[in-house]
């Protein structure tokens, strides 16, 4: 048992026994499938903290001959399978985490790869090996020996790709170093299957074919394997019962990957959520934030509108098919949108071909992003909407009208249109840091007709009362209350025993001032 040939259980076993663990050995079963099959490759690209790493353990606990896992994996999902056994620990495993190794050999990162694997070689066989070989020779010299296929499993391989795009020289040995694990005339001998993962999809390198018979499972399309990574709104309403947390919050801050048509959550935030019993971002990454400012800052083609839109809840299209893979070379707004989604930093809805920010908390990775950028006036109002929520709140109608006028003020002048869709996405910027505490609804359906915004308070809100917001453009704010009363807006939330907070806005294009008038009602019904 060894650290690159043949590892233990040990990594599953920690997951396998963490205050919460969600079973995905269904994936196995999947994988099983594909040994010795043309399919046998997998590439899985998906974003940080989606449960790559997690997922590579649990294949080296199972397929590995240097564990013996039947105790774990038969109280798990795979258990079911009618092969389970036929594969289990069976396997010659190699294990690879390529950053590991790229953070202190970016010299010499091939040769001292084949050093540590030439060094468990040696404890297992001894002399039995001529190890002036290259390292896929003697794997394929212990396959003949021992006949038991490898399975060959590399983590973050594309680090090399993306972090040293100016080194052809060494993502060309690293590419033949692949190419003779994976393409070579022995490899088509021992290797029964290939799982390595990414971030980002495998580039198109010119005249390189080290990876071109892989298959590809992206945050664009994951086909079969969807379900294995993230977790699933199934799966998140589970963990909210034994959590005794508030699902549709949860859900509010942590969903919306939309991937082959299924709902998906970044695991790592709602495990900390469940765990912490709070909501908040557990999304840092600093080095994203500055990849989201890079793209921005170029602007290719509006994006910045694009982004401003997306974060007042917008779609916007994206053709995904043109990306080279590279975060190097972007060189349009389709480039840098399709690379975002590929960072987890937006959503992909296939079907429309759009791309939209996922949920809450990535809108916040964004602010986040953006308050180390050239958006200083956007910014500045973002940092105003916990005070606009309690002017609300507090009904104090002129405050609320005023920094209204500087949302409105500000994000027009990204957005380059003055209308009531201006009007309307400054609102929700305005009100950015409401979903915290409130699920926000628009154009909620409501009595005889459609409340413009409807706020309805989480159940961590404290005493914050539910609101409800008529826009209107060039008529007055009291027209706004009538007609939210006379529509009975407030049937919306019949039943909500607390008062409600009606507030009516208006927009005059030629003063562009704002109005604000406020009332409660005592009861909704």
């Amino acid at each position: 048992m060894g650290t690159y040939f043949n590892p233990g259980n040990r990594s599953y076993m920690q997951a396998v026994g963490s205050r919460i663990y969600v079973d995905k050995t269904g994936m196995l079963e999947y994988l099983n499938k594909l040994i010795n099959s043309e399919e046998k490759c997998v590439a899985l690209s998906h974003a940080r903290r989606f449960g790559k790493s997690q997922a590579a353990g649990m294949i080296d606990a199972y397929y590995s001959l240097g564990s013996d896992s039947k105790e774990i994996f038969s109280k798990l999902e795979i258990s079911k399978a009618p092969d389970f056994e036929e594969h289990l620990n069976k396997y010659n495993v190699i294990h690879l985490d390529i950053s590991s190794v790229a953070d202190f050999h970016k010299e010499d990162l091939v040769e001292e790869i084949e050093k540590r694997l030439k060094e468990e070689f040696l404890e297992v066989y001894g002399n039995e090996l001529n190890y002036a070989k290259d390292s896929y020779l003697l794997i394929n010299d212990i396959y003949k020996k021992s006949k038991i296929p490898f399975i060959i499993i590399i983590d973050e391989w594309d680090c090399v790709v993306r972090n040293h795009s100016d080194r052809s020289d060494l993502v060309h040995k690293y590419l033949q170093f692949l190419h003779s694990l994976f393409k070579s005339e022995e490899s088509k001998s021992f290797l029964a299957l290939a799982y390595i993962t990414g971030i980002l999809p495998i580039k198109k390198i010119r005249d390189e074919s080290a990876l071109n018979n892989f298959l590809e499972y992206t945050m664009v399309n994951s086909y079969e394997l969807t379900p294995y990574f993230g977790f699933t709104e199934d799966e998140v309403k589970e963990l909210c019962k034994s959590y005794e947390m508030n699902f549709e919050s949860v859900k509010e801050w942590y969903n919306g990957y939309l991937i082959n048509g299924q709902h998906m959550y970044n695991p790592n935030s709602v495990y900390m959520a469940m765990i912490r019993k709070k909501l908040e971002s557990y999304w840092k990454n600093t080095s994203s934030f500055d990849t989201i400012n890079d793209f921005i800052t170029l602007n290719y083609d509006g994006l910045k509108e694009d982004v401003f839109r997306m974060l007042s809840g917008k779609k916007v299209p994206v053709n995904v098919n043109g990306f080279k893979n590279d975060l190097s070379v972007i060189n349009s707004k389709d480039d840098a949108l399709t690379a975002l989604i590929h960072l987890g930093y937006l959503g992909y809805d296939e079907e429309r071909g759009t791309a939209y920010i996922p949920n809450f908390e990535v809108s916040m990775a964004f602010q986040a992003a953006l308050a180390t950028g050239n958006w200083k006036d956007i910014t500045k109002t973002i940092s105003r909407c916990e005070e606009l929520l309690w002017a609300t709140i507090d009904g104090e109608e002129e405050k609320v009208a005023e920094l209204l006028e500087l949302a409105h003020e500000t994000y027009t002048s990204v957005l380059k249109y003055n209308d009531e869709n201006s009007l309307s996405c400054a609102i929700t910027m305005a009100y950015f840091t409401a979903p915290a505490y409130y699920t926000i609804i628009r154009e909620l359906p409501a009595g005889k007709g459609f409340a413009d915004f409807a706020f309805i308070p989480r159940r961590e809100a404290g005493s914050r009362p539910a609101m409800i917001i008529e826009l209107k453009w060039d008529e007055s704010a009291d027209t706004a209350i009538r007609q939210i009363k006379e529509k009975r807006y407030g049937g919306a939330l019949s039943g909500y025993e607390k008062e409600i907070l009606l507030a009516g806005i208006s927009y005059d294009k030629e003063s562009k001032k704002h109005k604000c008038v406020i009332e409660v009602l005592k009861n909704a019904d």
